[in-house]
């Protein structure tokens, strides 16, 4: 889901650093330094990075560029290789029974435990080589003239990878605009620390 869907649950950001003046010409470069890098056909089993609001299969934005008036627009793409737990024991029983049948043919019995993790590594990088990376899009809205930024994910894990890949990216922090942090913004020092100490009401009476 993103922010051209009819309904859209995403989460709001506010820009902690002061942002350079030469930052916006630089934008469409830096997000290409840490573009996203297409990994069907590689074994790793996870990649991310920037892409174009409008392609996700761009990762140079020569579809379209960032810049949309006071916003810029682009998305984290998110690439992951989901292997079922079923399979993996599987082709993994199946390679313990081949390893077993070799080792009956020299006389042995014991497989040891640096083998069966040699062998668990080998049956991964096959698996691998053989699934498809289910992509994921998130798309991303930066207002330049409020220094908001909203991310179209309220997934935890997914927050985390975007405050960091922007941070790496930009080199800016970045806060998610919660109730509190909303509240405090718009307070003075006395009212945040009586705000600090309020304790939540009871609305119910149980019973001892």
């Amino acid at each position: 889901m993103g922010f051209a869907n009819a309904s859209c649950s995403f989460t709001r950001f506010r820009i902690l650093d002061p942002v350079p003046a030469d930052l916006w010409a630089q934008v469409t470069d830096r997000l290409r330094q840490h573009a996203f890098l297409d990994i069907d056909n590689t074994a790793e089993m996870q990649a991310h990075g920037w892409v174009c609001f409008e392609d996700m299969l761009d990762n140079q934005w020569q579809s379209a560029p960032p810049q949309k008036g006071s916003y810029l627009v682009f998305s984290l793409r998110l690439d992951s290789r989901r292997i079922p737990a079923g399979v993996i024991k599987k082709h993994l029983a199946l390679a313990l029974r081949e390893e077993k049948a070799r080792m009956q043919a020299q006389n042995k019995n014991f497989i040891s435990r640096e083998r069966k993790k040699e062998l668990k590594e080998q049956v991964m990088l096959r698996l691998r080589q053989r699934f498809l990376p289910i992509p994921g899009e998130f798309n991303v809205v930066w207002a330049t003239d409020r220094n908001e930024v909203w991310f179209a994910s309220t997934q935890g894990k997914m927050l985390d990878l975007f405050v960091e890949k922007f941070l790496l990216t930009f080199d800016l922090h970045l806060e998610q605009l919660t109730p509190y942090n909303l509240a405090c913004a718009s307070l003075d020092e006395d009212s945040q620390m009586k705000l600090d100490q309020l304790e939540p009401t009871k609305f119910a009476q149980h019973d001892i």
